[in-house]
């Protein structure tokens, strides 16, 4: 599997990374896919800051009036490196996860008439559904399978179901629509669909069953379930009073990622889980079938939460079996994979500075978005990287130049036989990590720092040479 972060070569940019994730986006116009492949490497090389700070000022303006151009839109923009992802997913032996999520992107300060309320409703902007695919087993950020922006409306106070349901901007269709850009897997792969709380509806579910795929979303509402009885008999419950008096299958601790809302630590959990029927709801809120779905609940709940703080607890649906507590304890490795998506958020913003965008036009904005969103994915599969100790030359990874300025900054000599891991724990050096046995491991936003100083080391070196 390709692993390729940075490479230019002296053949030219048909083999450097825009070439690879921009170089096949149609836009009827070979200009336009070469203006792409250039704005591409130009924002890899530097993610970070405003447009004019991450070009120079001729590819600027070259590229406003690409993202100006009637051929050129946000899906068309993001076409090839989705294509890409969806090649590397089926290159996947085992287990892939596609990781859904929604962000808002902030631009109140734009004069853009046609933005929607967020957050409060005080601000506007955009919703951004990113669908993230994932290599379980090696934990690595295959890249975006798809996105959907929408503009949130306002909904009228006596509005109904059915005007509700059949309205083309309902919010909810997010999910569904993310499903449907995955589309159906091939034969025999096992592609699951990891959604929070706001994924968790009878529409969502039926359209992954529908197209072949698995899912394993977390419970919004204590829903009606039917479940069997000792007699085989079908009887209606509660789902999670039923998860909860569920019969423990097996402990151990989980990791707890620190937050507003609670303190991160080493939680000992118990985990459950048993079979149940979904059915149909009375009250048609979505579309869909009208066929009950078969499903397992598994339950996480940790048994002895520190003074002050609340238990974790997770009430998981999936429609991949969790009758023994091998497969339980599976889904629950799979859940805790759900934070990558939100790392993503923040290299879309932080990293990349999204929300620094100044546009006139909502055309300009999108396709700027999925620019952008191509180079975050980038930066969290440094992290990716960086943790995976299997030898992988770092010229597999990086061109050489960066290789060469990164190891004279670090061992004031060029190491050019590099390994990927020692490569990217060097450039976790270089942007502050200091590589302690008691440090956690680089996370993106320092290695994110450590690749835009590294850009100055290596265009130093080069300039130093053409002087010479």
């Amino acid at each position: 599997m390709d692993a390729g972060i940075s490479r230019t070569s002296a053949v030219g940019p048909s083999s450097g990374f825009g070439a690879e994730h921009f170089g096949g986006c149609f836009f009827n116009d070979e200009r336009l896919t070469a203006r792409a492949v250039i704005t591409g490497d130009a924002l890899m090389r530097h993610p970070g800051g405003t447009l004019p700070a991450k070009l120079p000022k001729a590819e600027l303006c070259a590229y406003y009036d690409f993202a100006n151009n009637p051929k050129v839109n946000h899906d068309n923009a993001l076409s090839c490196h989705c294509q890409r992802t969806r090649r590397q997913m089926e290159q996947c032996r085992g287990t892939v996860l596609i990781l859904h999520d929604t962000t808002e992107g902030d631009y109140s300060g734009l004069d853009i008439p046609d933005l929607g309320p967020i957050g409060n409703g005080s601000c506007r902007g955009m919703l951004i559904h990113n669908v993230l695919a994932v290599d379980y087993r090696q934990r690595e950020a295959l890249g975006l399978v798809g996105q959907i922006l929408q503009i949130r409306r306002k909904v009228g106070k006596n509005e109904s179901v059915k005007t509700s349901r059949e309205h083309p901007q309902r919010e909810s269709r997010l999910w569904p629509k993310g499903v449907e850009a995955v589309g159906r897997p091939p034969e025999g792969a096992v592609w699951v669909n990891l959604m929070d709380r706001g994924g968790d509806s009878f529409e969502s579910l039926d359209r992954q069953q529908g197209l072949g795929q698995f899912y394993l979303v977390r419970s919004r509402t204590n829903r009606n379930v039917r479940v069997k009885d000792a007699g085989g008999r079908w009887r209606r419950r509660k789902l999670h009073s039923y998860a909860r008096h569920l019969p423990t299958l097996g402990e151990r601790t989980v990791v707890v990622d620190g937050n507003h809302h609670q303190i991160a630590r080493e939680a000992r959990v118990r985990v459950a889980a048993g079979p149940v029927e979904l059915p149909v709801p009375h009250v048609k809120y979505g579309e869909h079938g009208r066929e009950p779905l078969s499903a397992w609940v598994v339950h996480v709940k940790e048994l002895e939460p520190p003074a002050g703080q609340e238990a974790l607890e997770w009430i998981l649906l999936t429609s991949r079996p969790a009758a023994t507590r091998a497969q339980a304890w599976e889904r629950v490795d799979w859940y805790q994979c759900r934070p990558m998506v939100e790392e993503l958020h923040k290299a879309q913003k932080t990293g990349c500075g999204m929300g620094l965008f100044q546009f006139t036009t909502r055309k300009a904005l999108e396709v700027s978005v999925a620019m952008v969103s191509v180079i975050a994915v980038q930066l969290l599969r440094l992290r990716d990287l960086s943790r995976q100790d299997d030898g992988r030359p770092a010229g597999d990874v990086v061109d050489g130049q960066y290789i060469e300025a990164l190891s004279l900054w670090r061992w004031k000599e060029p190491r050019m036989q590099l390994s990927a891991r020692e490569f990217l724990f060097a450039l976790a050096r270089l942007g502050g990590h200091l590589g302690r046995p008691s440090d956690r491991l680089p996370g993106w936003l320092v290695l994110w720092r450590g690749w835009t100083e590294l850009q100055r080391l290596v265009e130093g070196m080069l300039l130093g040479r053409l002087k010479r």
